[in-house]
């Protein structure tokens, strides 16, 4: 069964209008979408994945709802561009769901989990190059260093490091069950049992795959950019890191800019681009949370364009 986090909380925040167009940056299994497609009669819904199944579903699912959509195998921080190039320069609404999808952390073949055995690959667009696999047999001490302590925040990434070096001289490290067991032996039974380090590795390989953080940053600009006066800006996370890098883009635009603060007329272009919607981050219900337990970590921020 496929849940869509939060959705009356992301309907609501989008303030959806019947002929407005609106785009859902990451579709997934199009559930929030299909809800909003389902609100826009005479409006408009552009739709971006990177990955192929999730467009391919997503399609099957909207089909039945409108004709009123079109889909892009793309990555999000192109939607500016592919917008332009549909003619399409502004929007009334942009949803960013920034988890990985149910399909793939349940298809074993994608090495998105640490509790299936698979290859150690994690790429949410399967055209790109760059896997975990990649990264954990080739990357040299300090690059590894750097990625497990600032995207996994774990801190005994320096043993778990220094045995994946070791390891790697005998054989190549291909599998996720083969990095889970040298996490554990790297740290222990108990640090293991009680701390998980194999969440935050594990995590810290998928940012680094698929870029998600770099992409975070360069796409809130580009979606602020993209609304008409009085446009919604909605945007689901579900680790730290990216909530920081959010809250600090909404607090950024929201804000008079700092070089005119206290003048007494302040230009138009100094003035703040948007305002919060919620000051404090809206977070999962409990009774969602008991139904969909991926859903416990997800915070919503909305905006609005001024």
């Amino acid at each position: 069964m496929h849940y869509s986090v939060m959705l009356d909380e992301v309907v609501e925040g989008l303030n959806i209008k019947s002929d407005g167009i609106y785009v859902d940056g990451t579709i997934g299994l199009a559930g929030h979408s299909k809800v909003i497609l389902s609100n826009i009669k005479n409006g408009f819904l552009y739709g971006f994945d990177q990955d192929d199944y999730a467009i391919e579903k997503s399609n099957e699912v909207l089909s039945t709802v409108s004709k009123n959509y079109k889909l892009f195998r793309a990555n999000f921080k192109d939607m500016k561009q592919i917008l332009k190039e549909e003619g399409i320069e502004k929007v009334d609404g942009i949803l960013l769901d920034l988890g990985v999808s149910s399909p793939q952390i349940d298809d074993s073949t994608r090495g998105f989990s640490f509790m299936k055995d698979s290859i150690l690959d994690m790429r949410m667009d399967k055209r790109n190059e760059l896997t975990a696999q990649i990264i954990i047999n080739n990357y040299s001490e300090k690059e590894l260093l750097n990625i497990f302590y600032k995207y996994g925040e774990e801190k005994t990434s320096k043993s778990i490091v220094k045995n994946i070096i070791n390891k790697r001289k005998e054989k190549s490290i291909d599998t996720t069950k083969e990095l889970v067991s040298l996490i554990k032996e790297s740290v222990g039974n108990k640090y293991f049992n009680l701390n998980h380090p194999e969440r935050k590795i594990f995590q810290s390989l998928r940012i680094e795959v698929n870029k998600e953080l770099d992409v975070l940053e360069t796409v809130l600009p580009d979606a602020i950019d993209l609304l008409n006066k009085g446009g919604r800006l909605v945007v689901i996370t579900f680790h730290s890191l990216e909530d920081r890098i959010v809250k600090q883009t909404f607090k950024k635009y929201s804000e008079v800019d700092s070089i005119v603060k206290g003048l007494p007329n302040i230009p138009d272009i100094y003035k703040p681009k948007i305002k919060l919607i919620n000051n404090k981050v809206i977070l999962p219900t409990k009774k969602e949370i008991d139904i969909n337990s991926r859903s416990k970590s997800a915070k919503l921020r909305i905006i609005e364009r001024l």
